[in-house]
């Protein structure tokens, strides 16, 4: 199970929590430090079953200043999208859990990181 966080994000820090309260084996990803590559983004929205305007920080000034409001959202405007959450990886939704069985959860509320745990292995956290 890997967790991407920006440690700033009260979501974050509150899903961390959970996992540490559950006892969850998972890798800690501080995105922000660490961006995703667009083939990354890739899979997880495939994992999620997601579009990455989805998960798309829409509010966020780089947004606005990128006119993201604006921007198609279909197939062909798709890979625009993916490469601006590359490129920009403060507007990517947070924090996302990948569980163990190949799907993934956007973890903003308990419930969602609940059913990550339950998809994910236990033992303990792996890193940070």
């Amino acid at each position: 199970m890997e967790i991407w966080i920006n440690p700033a994000c009260s979501k974050c820090r509150s899903a961390v929590d959970l996992l540490d309260e559950e006892g969850a084996q998972y890798t800690v990803r501080r995105y922000l430090e660490e961006p995703p590559t667009a083939d990354e983004l890739r899979a997880v929205l495939e994992r999620l079953g997601l579009e990455p305007w989805d998960i798309t920080r829409t509010q966020e000034a780089e947004a606005k200043e990128l006119g993201v409001a604006s921007w198609e959202r279909s197939d062909a405007g798709r890979e625009r999208w993916i490469e601006a959450l590359a490129a920009h990886p403060r507007l990517i939704q947070r924090p996302i859990i990948t569980a163990d069985d190949g799907t993934a959860v956007v973890g903003r509320s308990e419930d969602a990181v609940r059913s990550a745990l339950a998809r994910g292995a236990q033992g303990g956290p792996a890193g940070s």
